[in-house]
């Protein structure tokens, strides 16, 4: 036989046992007393709050035998028959699944019929938002002048659906998420009720998870129950849950403090391992990082899903951080658990946001934060910056052999401090020796920019004129985007930190340095190249074919025979 789920077992049978609703409990209770029961309601809020729980109250109230103040007492035949859910009267619809205006016709013809054995006959539309437009017009009627002996409660989670002349009609209520203390002491309870060994830590993990739903908060409790006979621990919750350790966290969130990028990630790895849900943790790590921001700002808000040993921990770590980096990161995540749905590599988002908020923290002036680099002619916003004449004569070939030469790729040079102290480049550079060494430039580009980093990969140098190196794009976007101030700026410091002379950058098209028009097909006889050739040329000139070509990177393909 199958066993009740305990979220209907412990179901409130009175006003006093609903959890978190005492507003909207005592404004009923009123009503009741001072008999002024309104003929149509609105409970909204979120799933798990108590809607219909308090809807079946209602009812049971309006109709009990007893004295106003007592009701509902639960020992009446109309309290016994609601409680067993045998009342006639008590009339329980799903909008979800009769959304059409025949459902609310039909609903309209019996509304007429009085009551069979109680006072008032009880309809409760449960999700009411999902009826269609007819069918809200069709109750419209109804609801501005119901018969005397009908009450009409609608209950919904998403209120903004609803029409307003259908809301103008009811008189409504709102119910709100349930404090995470009072899901735990209601739970702390149901354990003691059902026998059931639990933790006071696993149950506050529970009532953090529930989000504010009391049943969903039970359900869990019901599913860990039968988990383990000797009891629910925080181990247990984990597992069930799919999160990962609070230990693991407060690892991505030190990682996250040092800027250890290795640190992190393999802390990711571990916890998505070993079964940890990426979503979860995700979620995890922002509630984490959102309880060091409101420390780190001395908010005062209660964190009451932080244990107390956690405590002096959390508010040590937050000092490591800065208001902005914490903001910044918990956006971040906030965007990786609404990312990693469970494609081919989860932790990829996660991964990704740790990364973006180790990264220098950009001004909004949209010039990389560089903290190393003293002020200097550099911050001009002129395009064309003029170079600095050299502090000294050119330097003699020995000397500039004392510097790593460009000619050996297999020798990284560490990228210099300032621009400005390196000698302008002597033309000495080729572009041979710049691709051999891109791997280089990419991988300094890195932790600067992985946008830019991104957007060089698709050039290459095709020509070095003096002391300007040209980067030849494929696209026209790509060499748009790095040829802004702040980005080639970027690019010019660490190449010339890479070569030891300093180097300007010019970006082009790679199909500009090189012959558009294509060779005449010299295979035929009689001169049908030049004739080919020639409309070829005329298809170039199109503006079209032209946009196509220099935007897009579009190639014209040629068809012989």
């Amino acid at each position: 036989m199958a066993v009740q789920a305990l979220y209907r077992k412990w179901r409130p049978r009175t006003f006093d046992e609903v959890v978190g609703q005492e507003h909207v409990v005592r404004t009923l209770r009123n009503a009741l007393t001072s008999e002024r029961v309104h003929h149509a309601y609105l409970f909204a809020g979120p799933r798990g709050t108590g809607k219909t729980t308090t809807a079946r109250l209602l009812a049971k109230a309006v109709n009990c035998l007893a004295p106003e103040d007592q009701r509902p007492c639960n020992e009446c035949t109309i309290c016994q028959a609601v409680n067993e859910g045998r009342l006639l009267d008590l009339i329980e619809i799903d909008a979800a699944s009769n959304t059409g205006v025949d459902d609310v016709r039909e609903l309209r013809e019996r509304v007429g019929f009085r009551p069979n054995e109680a006072r008032y006959k009880v309809y409760v539309i449960d999700e009411v938002h999902m009826l269609s437009n007819a069918a809200f017009n069709a109750l419209l009627k109804t609801l501005e002048e119901p018969p005397p002996h009908a009450i009409f409660v609608l209950a919904t989670t998403e209120p903004h659906k609803i029409p307003a002349t259908v809301i103008s009609r009811c008189q409504r209520h709102d119910f709100r998420r349930i404090p995470v203390s009072k899901i735990v002491a209601r739970l702390a309870w149901l354990a003691e009720q059902e026998h059931i060994p639990a933790k006071q830590e696993a149950l506050t993990l529970i009532a953090h998870q529930a989000t504010g739903s009391m049943r969903d908060a039970i359900s869990l409790l019901d599913q860990l129950a039968s988990y383990d006979e000797e009891g629910i621990t925080v181990a247990e919750v984990h597992a069930a849950l799919g999160t990962g350790s609070s230990e693991t966290v407060i690892q991505v969130a030190d990682a996250l403090a040092k800027h250890n990028v290795a640190q992190g990630l393999g802390a990711i790895n571990t916890a998505v391992g070993e079964g940890a849900d990426p979503r979860q943790f995700a979620r995890q790590i922002v509630e984490h990082l959102r309880a060091l921001l409101l420390l780190r700002l001395e908010s005062g808000v209660a964190l009451t899903y932080v244990s107390e040993d956690l405590r002096p921990q959390l508010k040590a770590q937050a000092t490591a951080f800065s208001s902005q980096t914490l903001a910044r990161a918990v956006r971040l995540f906030n965007q990786a658990a609404a990312e990693a749905k469970g494609g081919w590599q989860p932790q990829l988002p996660l991964e990704m946001a740790f990364i973006e908020a180790t990264l220098p923290v950009e001004p909004e002036s949209g010039v990389p934060h560089q903290p190393s680099a003293p002020a200097g002619p550099r911050t001009s916003p002129s395009p064309r910056r003029p170079l600095p004449p050299p502090a000294r004569p050119p330097r003699p070939a020995p000397a500039r052999s004392a510097s790593p030469s460009p000619s050996n790729p297999s020798e990284v040079r560490e990228p210099a401090s300032d621009y400005g102290t390196l000698v302008p480049g002597d033309g000495s550079l080729t572009p041979e020796t710049l691709r051999s060494r891109w791997a280089e430039i990419l991988n300094a580009l890195r932790p600067r920019n992985l946008a830019l980093e991104a957007l060089i990969r698709s050039c290459e140098p095709v020509a070095v004129e003096g002391d300007v190196v040209v980067l030849g794009f494929a696209h026209n976007f790509h060499r748009g985007k790095v040829e802004e101030e702040h980005n080639k700026q970027v690019v010019e410091d660490i190449l010339s930190s890479l070569v030891g002379q300093r180097y300007r950058v010019r970006c082009v098209l790679a199909h500009q340095e090189r012959a558009v028009v294509m060779p005449p097909d010299r295979s035929k006889p009689g001169g049908t190249g030049g004739k080919a050739a020639s409309s070829t040329e005329q298809i170039i000139e199109d503006p079209v074919v032209r946009a196509a070509v220099e935007d897009l990177g579009a190639q014209i393909v040629r068809r012989h025979g």
